[in-house]
């Protein structure tokens, strides 16, 4: 026998052993159920098997069953649907914690409204203490002019109450808080922002993008332990509804704590990905944490801290998002640009030389413009092939910015709920004529690039089927309007699956971890009683989450009725 046969034995030998060898039993086998799996290779299997925590098989059930051990747990859904873990692209989870806990001001009519739920919730609470609450929107009332603080302060006169609009960009303050804030008429409107005042020049309690710090500069701030349960009730809602992770869209130094010591004792239980909060202007804080440097996957997968939230402008529905002209409604308005464009292109050349992503709250067409305008001069200065920049929101562009998204190498990180909580109004804001650009999906998509779908909450819900819904139909809750709003720019079921799974985690340089059911991923899946690639769009939102899995451990299960 020659030197080549005995070679050729040899190995021969050994992948006959290697084969051989006794597989590690998996430590859950899931089956019985309709699986879809996201990954373009096996997009729909009968079974996994989950080992250590992550996808050791995606496949028929033979070879899944293959993998069972005496201590396997076997999992059969009964036919029930499995798609990845559900990953919200751009939620506020403080916020959303401290929303559970406050005023609940969604669904409102009016500001008799507001102020009946207000003086509901603070019956017992003691002088001076403050008062807050969250969600009201006076596009949602019969007169949609913005509130006077009138009623509001005569209701609740000794305590200083601050009710966040439910985008985020506006609050409306009663006469107590206002005084603690030393606001009179001859206070200034500070740049980016505007303080809404009566004909007499008097303010009425509505504060604007950057004239919300006038009256929140007085609030006590929480407490390290108040801003804790806040991020672990904000998790827990999120589990509840199927979400295995999320973007948080604005976590300070406090919140960047909490999540290290989560991450660090093994509660987190979550994929956090925390954007640093950037601010409006420099901050020693955050050049401390550019220093720090970015960090992946801490504490088995469940922490990163790679990128930077900043802002551009305000919001449609308060009129600060800004626009190229004035808004339709208001021909001396139009929108407030938050931040210095030089800012963010400074803040994006920094990231760029130390490894960050940076992401941008724009909506409006000159709030995009501005900041793809800041994005290339940074990518001038520092060239970066994979640099993944996102513009969250990018709700309202011209058409001539569209392509350059794809040209640039920009993620539309965008929130299919906000079209249809704002289709009733937007027209009204913004004219037929610059329509065709408002939340333009299918436009997006067509130059190549991906969308990660979220929900803004606690602006809009949490339950990303409602982000799933709008994204295929461009309907609301009850199927309106007929046919959809401007249904040419809705997306596929697939593509929408992959918005809010494999989109979601290539957005955050996620995408060999998580996204997909694909073996070598994390085992985060979430398991719902309706197919939703097949059911009538109608039967999406009566979809119900049957228990969400990460890691391949269960950490919501919901109590079914026999």
């Amino acid at each position: 026998m020659n030197r080549l046969s005995i070679v050729s034995c040899a190995l021969l030998v050994a992948v006959r052993s290697a084969a051989q060898q006794p597989q590690q039993p998996a430590d859950l086998i899931v089956t019985n159920a309709r699986i879809y799996t996201v990954d373009d290779a096996h997009p729909f299997v009968a079974a996994l098997a989950v080992r250590g925590g992550r996808i050791a098989f995606a496949g028929d059930v033979r070879g899944a069953m293959a993998l069972r051990g005496a201590q396997t747990r076997v999992l059969d859904l009964g036919g029930r649907t499995v798609i990845p873990g559900m990953v919200d692209a751009h939620g506020h989870v403080s916020g959303l914690g401290d929303a559970l806990a406050i005023v609940d001001l969604v669904g409102s009519t009016s500001v008799e409204d507001v102020v009946a739920r207000v003086v509901a919730k603070s019956g017992g609470t003691s002088a001076g203490q403050w008062v807050a609450g969250r969600g009201w929107d006076q596009n949602r009332w019969g007169d949609t002019r913005f509130p006077s603080h009138d009623k509001l302060s005569a209701a609740v006169p000794n305590n200083p109450v601050i009710l966040t609009r439910i985008d985020g960009h506006a609050v409306f303050a009663n006469r107590k808080a206002m005084e603690l804030a030393s606001i009179t008429s001859a206070t200034k409107d500070p740049e980016g922002g505007q303080i809404i005042r009566d004909a007499s020049g008097n303010p009425t309690g509505v504060f604007v993008d950057n004239a919300m710090a006038l009256v929140r500069g007085v609030m006590p701030p929480p407490t390290r332990e108040e801003v804790k349960r806040s991020v672990m009730a904000a998790i827990a809602e999120g589990q509840r509804w199927g979400l295995t992770g999320m973007h948080d869209a604005g976590s300070d130094e406090t919140v960047l704590s909490v999540y290290d010591e989560l991450g660090k004792s093994g509660r987190m239980n979550f994929r956090m990905y925390a954007m640093i909060s950037g601010g409006r202007t420099e901050s020693p804080m955050l050049d401390r944490l550019i220093a720090a440097g970015p960090k992946s996957a801490l504490y088995d997968g469940t922490l990163w801290v790679r990128s930077i939230k900043l802002y551009s402008d305000g919001a449609l529905g308060s009129r600060g998002a800004a626009l190229l002209d004035p808004y339709s409604d208001d021909a001396k308005n139009n929108g407030l640009l938050v931040s210095d464009p030089k800012f963010i292109e400074a803040i994006a050349v920094k990231a760029l030389k130390a490894g960050f992503q940076v992401n941008t709250h724009a909506i409006g067409d000159r709030g995009n413009r501005v900041t793809l305008d800041a994005y290339e001069a940074a990518l001038k200065q520092v060239p970066v092939a994979d640099h993944r920049f996102r513009i969250e929101h990018a709700q309202i562009l011209n058409y001539a910015d569209v392509p350059r998204f794809a040209q640039l190498g920009v993620i539309p990180s965008m929130q299919a709920s906000h079209q249809t909580s704002d289709m009733y109004w937007a027209g009204t804001r913004l004219g037929v004529h610059r329509l065709p650009g408002a939340y333009a999906w299918r436009a997006l998509l067509n130059t190549g690039v991906v969308i990660p779908n979220g929900s803004d909450f606690p602006v809009e819900y949490v339950n990303p089927l409602i982000s799933f819904h709008a994204a295929i139909a461009r309907q609301d809750a009850n199927d309106w309007p007929a046919g959809g709003w401007y249904p040419e720019q809705a997306m596929t079921r697939e593509e929408a699956l992959k918005a809010m799974t494999i989109w979601p985690a290539y957005s955050a340089f996620q995408e060999k971890e998580l996204g997909s059911l694909a073996p070598g991923k994390y085992a985060d899946f979430t398991v719902l009683d309706q197919d939703i690639m097949r059911v009538p769009a109608s039967l999406i939102l009566k979809t119900h989450v049957v228990s969400t899995w990460v890691g391949g451990k269960p950490v919501y299960e919901a109590k079914l009725t026999p």
